[in-house]
């Protein structure tokens, strides 16, 4: 079909008409004396070119041809369709106000070569009765001003009319969605009203590319006009049905994501972003596959070529595959999410996104790390979003002056605040006196927080330890300061001591050097 267009546009009805069922090959016709085809062939080449005139007049009143995303891409034809094997309806033309069918028969055409397609008999005895129009012959004699093979005005009327449906179609979408959201007071956050915003521009395109196939299929325009907009109109039917799917699935995704993270599902919505990238991804290389084969590119052989080169580029693309399967390995065994401060081996900072070949971490210098998945699903990793309480463990050290009856009295304060305090976990809350100090009696505090937030612990935190704080000075206890005893032996002394002189607190020490003591 495409090389019959192409001799149509060109206007060589001789070699148009060789794809016509019974029309001599002009290389295998016999010559006359001075090389020229006999008068018998002569006229059999006259008549087949009569006849592809008569085809593209016919075609051009009216007629249609299967837009090219329709034919068959297999050598056999459709055997589907309820004619002969060896048949293949390719179109229509107006016979005596009715529909005449273009049938393709399969015909050998020397021994050892491939069958080809070519204009049934049936179609021919049909042309042969179908006469132009008055208007039509009168057209066909004038030359008007062409490009690509047709008319400038049928390719402006053709563009016209496409223009057309798909800015009706637009406004229409704008209007819907201008109507909606006025009828929906908090139209931000419904479900409704996003998927209709993020599917009603590119349904309009596809509506407009359908329509265009319909409007223009039996337009009276140039056929070859008509077929080279029409390809174009398969190509824009898929994108704009990849646009529609991209957008869709980009809505439910996001409605999936915000429903997940308001349920504190974080590792979900990493889930939901991943196979938002890989629907997507599958997504374009149908769209590919599907221009391909509006290109007349047989797809079936294409994708097996595919298989064979996807096992070729597997074995050179192992790191990427490993990535890919660290990808599934942390979905599934979900160690960090999106949001969880980790320590990922040397790295530590909060987890921004899981993706197909590797996250990314905010640290807290606010770099951002990306970390292969491959690496990561064997790395030792730290969730630290991940503790459900956080530990207080605190050593208070007081001075040697308190005895043990006060030690007594500040570790039972110190028990009954920690018993007293809604944050603490009771049962494992403790205060012992655990030794003597170099320079203090220690006091350990442990006990645990009953939260999950860091933050919240920080504040619960404080207000513990400002509350030991005030029991200390409510008990009239000093918190010890780091003290020494310096021994300096006085040789020559008349009584042959040592000479013992205490350190003292640095607030002391300098007090006392302006009053002029050391």
């Amino acid at each position: 079909m495409t090389a019959l267009l192409n001799a149509l546009a060109a206007e060589d009805y001789e070699r148009a008409s060789r794809y016509f069922v019974g029309t001599p090959d002009p290389a295998t016709l016999p010559l006359d004396n001075e090389g020229s085809p006999a008068t018998d062939a002569s006229e059999g080449l006259a008549q087949g070119a009569d006849l592809a005139r008569k085809l593209k007049l016919a075609l051009d009143s009216g007629g249609m041809l299967r837009p090219f995303a329709v034919l068959s891409n297999s050598p056999d034809g459709d055997l589907e369709d309820g004619l002969d094997p060896l048949l293949e309806q390719v179109g229509t033309f107006q016979l005596e106000g009715s529909e005449q069918p273009i049938i393709l028969q399969r015909v050998a055409v020397e021994e050892g070569e491939l069958p080809q397609w070519r204009i049934s008999p049936v179609t021919v005895s049909a042309l042969e009765d179908w006469s132009p129009s008055p208007e039509v012959a009168e057209q066909s004699e004038e030359k008007a001003i062409e490009v690509a093979g047709a008319p400038v005005l049928d390719w402006l009327l053709l563009i016209g009319v496409a223009v057309a449906l798909f800015a009706a179609l637009r406004l229409l979408a704008a209007a819907i969605i201008s109507v909606l959201r006025r009828l929906i007071p908090e139209h931000s956050s419904s479900a409704v009203f996003r998927l209709i915003h993020a599917a009603l521009p590119p349904l309009a395109l596809y509506v407009a590319t359908i329509a265009f196939f319909y409007v223009a299929g039996t337009m009276e325009a140039s056929i070859i006009a008509r077929q080279q907009l029409l390809r174009g109109a398969g190509i824009a039917a898929w994108l704009s049905l990849g646009w529609f799917l991209f957008r869709l699935i980009d809505a439910v995704a996001r409605m999936a994501s915000e429903r997940m993270n308001r349920a504190e599902r974080r590792q979900a919505a990493s889930v939901i972003t991943l196979l938002r990238r890989i629907a997507k991804l599958t997504l374009l290389v149908m769209i590919f596959i599907g221009v391909l084969d509006t290109f007349g590119v047989d797809v079936t052989t294409g994708i097996a070529a595919l298989g064979i080169g996807g096992l070729a580029l597997a074995l050179g693309a192992q790191k990427t595959i490993e990535n890919l399967v660290g990808s599934v390995t942390i979905i599934g065994d979900h160690p960090v999410q999106v949001g969880d401060a980790a320590q990922i081996g040397d790295t530590f900072g909060t987890v921004e996104d899981v993706g197909m070949r590797s996250t990314r971490v905010r640290t807290i210098n606010r770099t951002l790390v990306t970390i292969p998945n491959g690496f990561l699903a064997g790395e030792k990793i730290e969730n630290f979003s991940a503790r459900d309480q956080f530990l207080f463990k605190h050593v208070i050290g007081v001075s040697y002056d308190t005895d043990a009856e006060k030690m007594s009295e500040v570790l039972a304060a110190f028990r009954t605040i920690l018993a007293e305090n809604d944050h603490v976990l009771e049962e494992d809350a403790r205060a012992r006196f655990i030794g003597f100090g170099e320079s203090a009696l220690n006091i350990e505090i442990f006990a645990y927080f009953r939260t999950a937030s860091f933050a919240e612990s920080l504040e619960m935190q404080e207000d513990l330890l400002l509350a030991l704080m005030r029991k200390l000075k409510e008990l009239d206890v000093e918190i010890a300061f780091p003290t020494r005893t310096l021994h300096i032996d006085a040789y020559g002394s008349a009584n042959g001591r040592s000479a013992v002189i205490p350190t003292v607190r640095p607030s002391q020490e300098s007090n006392k050097e302006n009053d002029g003591e050391m």
